[in-house]
């Protein structure tokens, strides 16, 4: 499968929150073990909603996660795909605020539940949980900001190429051969792009043309990799 090492930098799109609880020492895993329990959500079930009182963190055993929010006209802003490995809901239990965004499940997945009292006190003995944290908020502030002032400059067109790249990233474990597979709808997608589904509709029908992209359903195939690095202008030459 083609890397994107060296052809897009993948880095200032990734959260890397999957690192977070990796291979702790075994006592500040026991911590957190104590009182954690586990659960599954349908596509669309909601882990959190926006405003609502973080009670604990949430671990994805399995499947995949949107975060999002969503204005007046209850239209879904699309921030992020929590893949499995990925920890949600630490920013509000850590700043002692209400969750500033929604998570609803994007397929069928499987959640550990950690009270915030066993994290909490699990912060504050282990030294390798605080260095992790750290690096996680660091890195996802240079995330957002990019996100923040690169889509607000680029056109539709370069936008949906960023977002199929760093999907692709999200869904290649699937796709141990041939082209990845991104299951995902067309409101999510375009909701992730920041424009409506029938411009992501007309786009997707154009790199198809193009053999950029093949369909089957809502599913995408990502057929040709480096002419979508090309549409995204973040080719070597602009890394």
């Amino acid at each position: 499968m083609m890397s994107l090492e060296g052809l897009f930098p993948i880095d200032k799109w990734d959260l890397r929150s999957g690192s977070i609880l990796h291979q702790l020492p075994e006592a500040d895993e026991e911590r957190l073990r104590l009182h954690m329990s586990e659960q599954r959500y349908a596509k669309g079930d909601l882990l959190f909603r926006e405003g609502g009182l973080p009670l604990g963190i949430f671990f994805i055993r399995e499947g995949r996660v949107k975060r999002f929010t969503t204005d007046r006209d209850q239209k879904e802003h699309i921030l992020y795909v929590a893949n499995k490995g990925e920890l949600l809901g630490y920013h509000a239990v850590l700043a002692e605020e209400r969750f500033p965004d929604s998570a609803a499940a994007l397929e069928d997945t499987r959640v550990a539940f950690i009270p915030r009292e066993d994290f909490l006190a699990t912060l504050d003995t282990s030294a390798v949980l605080s260095r992790r944290l750290l690096r996680a908020f660091s890195h996802e502030y240079t995330v957002l900001t990019n996100s923040i002032s690169i889509f607000a400059q680029r056109s539709v067109r370069e936008r949906l190429a960023i977002t199929l790249i760093v999907l692709r990233e999200k869904y290649k474990e699937n796709s141990h051969r041939g082209p990845v597979s991104i299951n995902i709808s067309r409101e999510d997608l375009a909701n992730m792009v920041g424009t409506a589904k029938e411009n992501v509709v007309r786009l997707l029908r154009e790199f198809k043309t193009a053999h950029i992209v093949e369909t089957r359903g809502r599913t995408i195939f990502i057929t040709n990799l480096k002419k979508l690095i090309d549409i995204s202008t973040f080719g070597p030459e602009g890394i």
